[in-house]
């Protein structure tokens, strides 16, 4: 079984200072940072290129990057975000592309990879992809800003996903990302989640440490 890890969302960190931001995630003792990729095309949002994960790397190069690509082509980036220093880089089912090709080249770039699914997604999408993923991801907000609340719908999907990982003997992380709280992440990892994300909830926790123990200490 995975130990449970909180991978605080960057993009809800203050964009003046983020590599301020990481160095206190890493002084904190986090281990994961996940990092919000978004062309304005699949989402209706803009955020990092592969430059930022290279310039946020060298405040804290002990974080494990998590990087989720929401791109139309993501196959364009996936070298240069392994190139800037990305160590998990996750792509979505939705597109119209094999995924399949991508996520064994992301492996072949020694880097772990992982499967995205959004809310309206049925679990069976990414199921023929399980035995070729470090990590599946499940969306329980639609993507693109943060704030949005967590659709409950979601978490059958993740008791489906826990269970076909469990039938197959399969040891790939089930992370969860959007609207990722105190509350919800306790139906989460009822459901078999063991990797959380969460943006506005931890960087404005008043007590940020108390908060990440809440999450990995249930």
């Amino acid at each position: 079984m995975n130990p449970k890890l909180l991978a605080p969302s960057i993009l809800a960190g203050d964009h003046a200072a983020l590599g301020i931001e990481v160095a206190k995630l890493q002084a904190n003792g986090l281990q994961w940072v996940h990092v919000d990729i978004m062309d304005g095309h699949f989402v209706p949002n803009l955020t990092f290129g592969p430059h930022m994960v290279k310039c946020l790397k060298k405040h804290a190069p002990d974080l494990f990057y998590d990087t989720h690509l929401m791109l139309s082509e993501p196959w364009k980036y996936a070298d240069a975000f392994a190139e800037a220093g990305s160590d998990l880089i996750s792509v979505h089912i939705e597109p119209d592309y094999d995924p399949l090709p991508l996520l064994r080249h992301i492996r072949k770039l020694g880097k772990k990879n992982g499967i995205v699914f959004n809310p309206k997604t049925p679990a069976e999408a990414i199921k023929p992809y399980l035995e070729e993923v470090d990590m599946v991801l499940a969306m329980t907000v639609e993507p693109g800003f943060g704030g949005q609340s967590f659709d409950t719908s979601v978490v059958s999907k993740m008791e489906k996903i826990t269970l076909w990982r469990k039938e197959a003997g399969l040891s790939f992380r089930l992370e969860v990302d959007g609207g990722v709280n105190t509350e919800t992440a306790k139906l989460c990892a009822a459901a078999g989640v063991d990797t959380f994300v969460a943006g506005s909830a931890y960087f404005n926790a008043a007590d940020r440490a108390a908060f990440e123990q809440s999450i990995t200490h249930r």
